[in-house]
């Protein structure tokens, strides 16, 4: 297997540009399949998952081109196959995101149960919630799960979210476009991915309004047509490189950056003694003014409130600060697997067993062979060994290149001492 060595790195510095946001292009390129015509994706990022959802829209009857760099032409004047191959979808949770495309164009769709990272349950209910109020019946096996529209085709429908899911509200949306009538729904997610999605949709000659609000409408129209999208910035990778900045007191420009994005993570950045600066170039991240950082809490929540994906990487660097941190996670059940690998690596981490960690920074960290436990918990290996004394051996890589476009390339062009090897 695959592993990164990182070694001690000193402040980071330089200029890198954020590609386009992997949980934006995988529900754009799954909604493709709603038109006959042809869509052009932009600005889509080079990874696994994006690699597998490409595959499994082959293989479902798409023809797809890449026309140039981070350019992907997507076509499907017939869709050949309502069953998503179970190899592709075991490996990507984001597969799932083609069944409400599939139920609207085909009036069916049979998905296998989606694999992805393991930080949580993160159930399908939701979506099934929705597929069902738009008048489909679900089937639900051990492995499985089939919706069927009813004789008339999909309903538009009054849908209420328990939670706002990003997901969900995806698919339910992607279903209801092509649905007779009109689609509320309800406590929806507001993520900006789901504004993109509606954008491009909306290109496509759908008619949907209040995306990022608590309440989007979705008139049905009788068919889409093709269209030309460029997806948003990744703001979880610009995060990411705000905290490589903070972490090894560097100073990094970062580039296609939308700064309402990552509000929450610039607040939290400057109550630890950050400076964050928008600029005509894009955003600067200034840390090598003050070594001696101060601690902070976070609490995850729902967009607009701060990014549960940033959680792990964010905990790496408060490990460097001085004080005491308390991170509260609300979004996931299963997102402290970082915690043990930190604290192989010196960090005092202790949580409650439930959702709550406290972390007493200021601490020399070592480096050690830790395990990316996860997409978002592999980035903070990544951050924590830039730092740590000697070396640190990341083995389960392939999180984290599920996630980040040239990730080693756009490091050592920061002055990151990190390697790839292959087992």
């Amino acid at each position: 297997m695959a592993k990164f060595l990182v070694q001690k790195s000193g402040p980071l510095n330089g200029e890198v540009i954020i590609s386009g946001a992997k949980n934006a292009v995988l529900p754009l390129m799954a909604a493709a399949i709603l038109a006959e015509e042809e869509c052009v994706i932009r600005d889509v990022p080079d990874l696994r998952d994006v690699a597998v959802m490409k595959e499994i829209l082959r293989s479902l009857g798409s023809e797809i081109d890449e026309m140039e760099e981070s350019v992907l032409k997507i076509n499907t004047p017939v869709v050949k196959s309502n069953e998503a191959d179970y190899e592709l979808v075991s490996r990507m949770r984001a597969s799932f995101l083609i069944m409400g495309p599939l139920l609207a164009r085909t009036g069916s769709a049979k998905v296998y149960s989606p694999g992805g990272c393991s930080i949580g349950k993160r159930p399908i209910d939701l979506h099934l919630k929705g597929f069902r109020a738009l008048g489909a019946s679900v089937v639900i096996e051990d492995n499985f799960i089939e919706a069927k529209a009813g004789e008339g085709g999909l309903i538009g429908a009054d849908v209420y979210l328990d939670f706002p899911s990003v997901g969900a509200t995806e698919n339910i949306m992607t279903a209801a476009v092509l649905a007779k009538g009109t689609t509320y729904i309800e406590n929806a997610a507001k993520e900006p991915e789901i504004v993109d999605l509606a954008n491009f949709l909306n290109k496509m000659g759908a008619r949907i309004k209040g995306a990022g609000t608590d309440i989007i409408k979705i008139e049905g129209v009788e068919q889409l047509r093709g269209a030309s999208h460029t997806v948003v910035p990744d703001r979880i990778e610009a995060g990411t490189y705000m905290l490589a900045a903070a972490i090894t007191r560097g100073q990094i420009l970062i580039k296609n950056i939308v700064p309402d994005h990552v509000k929450p993570i610039t607040a939290k950045l400057r109550e630890c003694g950050v400076r964050v600066e928008m600029t005509d170039e894009g955003m600067y991240v200034i840390a090598n003014e003050n070594p001696h950082m101060v601690a902070t809490d976070i609490k995850t929540l729902p967009y607009p409130g701060f990014p549960t994906d940033i959680q792990s990487p964010f905990m790496a660097f408060l490990t460097t600060a001085e004080g005491e941190s308390t991170v509260i996670e609300t979004v996931f059940e299963n997102r402290f697997m970082h915690v043990a690998e930190l604290n192989r690596m010196g960090a005092n981490i202790k949580t409650d067993g439930s959702n709550k960690a406290i972390i007493k920074g200021g601490r020399t960290l070592e480096g050690a062979q830790v395990i990316a436990t996860d997409l978002r918990a592999g980035a903070a290996m990544v951050l924590a060994g830039l730092v740590a004394e000697g070396t640190t051996e990341i083995a389960e890589i392939y999180h984290i290149e599920r996630g980040y476009e040239k990730f080693i390339e756009k490091f050592k062009a920061l002055g990151a001492t990190i390697l790839k090897i292959d087992g």
